[in-house]
């Protein structure tokens, strides 16, 4: 049986993708075993596609009959039916019947999506029936799965309600403190205070850690007026260490609020006994003479880190914020001992590998003769790095520039193979495809060593073959959408692929959906986020539905006419867009650039003033035509500035102007590698690098069409 979903492979290792007619039309011409005859399904599904609309209308009793009707003949999702079943006679308050239509979903196999909202609704039919105790013990059985924090609110009610004060003032807690800006929060806040008032000194007080923890959210949240109001009254109600940390805190809220100057005064005047908010405090000492631009300052606030708490992990975020500093301000004698004293003295931090490569880097682009060995010891000692193909490749260059052409093949074959699809890899490609290499062979001693390395398992599905438990969600999720019920359907995808079937599988579909209600940037979005590592897959394991998804090319027409008209590659233009705004016509990123090209609104008037666009308002920026018209000028522009060198034109287009003309000076580049790589913002260095690995993915993919 070939569905809808399949792909098959021919001779030459090439995908293609079956004609078919889709889930319900294989229905129609090859019913399953065991269910009901193929008209009585069709009439199922338009009775759930009407029960649905009953139900947005609210409509329960139409709902009602609709879906009871539905229900025998669509025995695959009987979970779903079971669960809008029960939604439909909470809201008539038949609680009786709630509990007898989720018995469908308890029993469900493969494990039905609605577990967790059907333990909640369960909780609530209990206890609006006057049954808490069976509504704790039914949230307890699901507690995992309970969507939070409306699974903690309900069972601090059940608690209350049975008469388990300290309990239920437990779980108002975990509500109150752990989701402060939720509807939630504000209910659990009322019902604390009632506990309190009825439990007297028997009610369990708070811990610490869940009162920073609450002041923590609102200030992640940029509400830092909370954060400094919760900070300032813990300092009043904590004793010792706790209270000295929360006097830090209200000065740091001060520090995140742009009252920098206020801060960091007060932070210079604090006395503090305890070790831990003391180094906390000169952390934000020397952040707030970073952003003060109190250079000298900031160096001698650092080095204290190093005599009073050189193991403090406050000294490592300190030791790489003013090492960042100095690098952007491209003064090497400053951030290199500043980076080897993160690698040196937090070995097995995240971070000690991108500070390595830092120093790594520093001897490089300053042509030390220590950069060689330092490349070698940063595979050795951080193979999984971001930058492991960045060091294979310069490793390479270094070889060849000594004309060991062994020793760079070997290095090339090594980036080439293990970092498919990332930017080094096309580089080394490239190296190897020059007349020189082509009789040459690997060094042996240089692929030994390589072979030491303890490189990281980069996997990938082996096969696009769908399995039972994958054939079964799909088919699933597509009686759903048939029934447009596509909330649903995505619901039912989304729990697959996180649970027990294949996500990419799954993903393809839900993207896929997505894309049919017109949003390439949503089907992007879910594709990465279910197959993060896509790109570790070969080019040719995976269905061109995959890689079509990853990488759409819509406006295909307007990128090859404005690609002609302004002398730029249309699969630049398109891997820009991916990145800028992943084709989404109507993006607005956090500065406010529109589009699809990404436009601020005072650059769009100014473009529109040269291009004779007398009219010009910020919502034209949202016309894809219009965008792309600014956006490829500005582009044009750029690229002309720069030589027509793309390097240095992403990086101005990212970041500014300036920035890249300031920039393109730092060192005498040998090629535009370089030039990536000394890039100081690591938003624009990964912009650079990944629009070129985009346009390389556009080209593999529709150039030959």
């Amino acid at each position: 049986m070939m569905t809808r979903r399949c792909w098959a492979k021919t001779t030459r290792g090439r995908w293609f993708r079956p004609a078919a007619g889709g889930l319900l039309a294989l229905l129609v011409a090859e019913p399953t075993a065991g269910l009901a005859p193929q008209p009585e399904r069709q009439s199922a599904v338009s009775l759930l596609r009407a029960a649905g609309k009953d139900l947005g209308q609210k409509r329960y009793a139409e709902a009602l009959k609709g879906l009871r009707q539905a229900q025998p003949a669509l025995p695959e999702i009987a979970d779903h039916t079971a669960w809008l079943l029960a939604s439909t006679h909470f809201q008539l308050k038949d609680y009786g019947a709630v509990l007898r239509d989720l018995e469908a979903v308890w029993k469900a196999s493969p494990a039905s999506p609605h577990l967790g909202d059907a333990a909640v609704l369960a909780g609530r039919a209990q206890l609006a029936g006057g049954a808490a105790q069976e509504a704790v013990r039914i949230l307890r059985l699901h507690q995992a799965r309970l969507p939070q924090p409306a699974g903690d609110a309900l069972l601090g009610a059940c608690y209350e309600s049975g008469g388990s004060r300290t309990l239920a003032a437990l779980y108002y807690q975990q509500v109150y403190y752990q989701y402060p800006a939720s509807a939630e929060a504000a209910a659990a806040e009322a019902a604390l205070a009632r506990l309190r008032s009825a439990l007297g000194s028997a009610y369990p007080p708070p811990s610490p850690q869940a009162m920073f923890q609450r002041a923590e959210r609102w200030l992640r949240a940029g509400e830092t007026r909370r954060a400094r109001s919760e900070y300032e009254a813990m300092a009043l109600r904590l004793a010792e260490a706790d209270r000295e940390l929360a006097r830090v805190r209200v000065q740091a809220a001060e520090y995140f609020a742009q009252r920098t100057a206020v801060a960091y005064a007060r932070l210079k005047s604090l006395e503090l006994t305890s070790p831990e908010a003391d180094a906390e405090r000169l952390y934000y000492v020397a952040e707030c003479e970073r952003r003060l631009e109190k250079d000298a300052d900031l160096l001698t606030t650092v080095d204290r880190f190093r005599e009073r708490y050189p193991e403090s992990p406050w000294r490592l975020k300190a030791l790489v914020s003013a090492a960042n500093r100095f690098l952007i301000q491209n003064r090497p004698e400053v951030y290199e001992p500043l980076y080897r004293a993160c690698y040196e003295g937090f070995p097995s931090d995240p971070q000690a590998a991108n500070c390595h490569w830092k120093v790594a880097w520093s001897a490089w682009l300053r042509r030390r003769g220590e950069a060689g060995e330092a490349l070698r010891a940063h595979l050795v000692r951080y193979p999984g790095s971001e930058k492991a193909d960045a060091a294979l490749y310069f490793l390479g260059r270094l070889a060849e520039s000594a004309r060991d052409l062994e020793t760079a093949k070997a290095c090339y074959l090594e980036a080439s193979q293990r970092f498919t699809n990332h930017y080094y890899a096309q580089r080394a490609e490239e190296r190897l495809n020059a007349p020189e290499f082509f009789p040459v062979v690997a060094s042996r001693q240089t692929t030994e060593f390589l072979n030491t390395v303890v490189w990281p398992v980069r996997r990938y599905p082996e096969n696009f073959e769908s399995t039972p438990v994958t054939r079964l969600r799909l088919e699933r999720a597509w009686l759903l959408y048939s029934a447009g019920l596509e909330e649903l359907g995505d619901k039912e995808l989304r729990f697959g692929a996180k649970t027990d079937a294949q996500a990419h599988l799954l993903a393809i579909e839900l993207a896929q959906a997505m894309v049919r209600r017109g949003s390439y940037a949503q089907g992007m979005r879910i594709m990465k986020s279910l197959v993060p590592a896509y790109l570790n897959y070969p080019l040719e394991s995976a269905p061109p539905a995959f890689w079509g998804l990853l990488f759409p090319l819509p406006y295909r027409a307007e990128l090859e006419r404005y690609g002609k008209w302004r002398g730029l590659d249309p699969f630049l233009l398109a891997g820009l867009i991916r990145q800028e705004s992943e084709f989404d016509p109507r993006a607005v990123s956090a500065a406010r650039a529109y589009g699809l090209t990404q436009i601020l609104p005072a650059t769009g008037r100014l473009l529109a003033r040269k291009l004779g666009q007398r009219r010009f308002r910020a919502s034209m920026l949202f016309s894809p035509d219009f965008n792309l018209r600014l956006g490829t000028y500005h582009l044009q522009a750029l690229f002309e500035q720069y030589g027509s060198q793309w390097e240095p034109t992403l990086a101005a287009y990212n970041a500014g102007n300036s920035r890249a003309q300031s920039w393109v000076t730092w060192a005498d580049y040998r090629e535009p590698a370089e030039f990536i790589e000394t890039i100081p913002f690591t938003e624009t260095r990964n912009y650079v690098l990944a629009v070129l690995r985009n346009t390389r993915f556009y080209r593999r993919l529709y150039g030959g069409r």
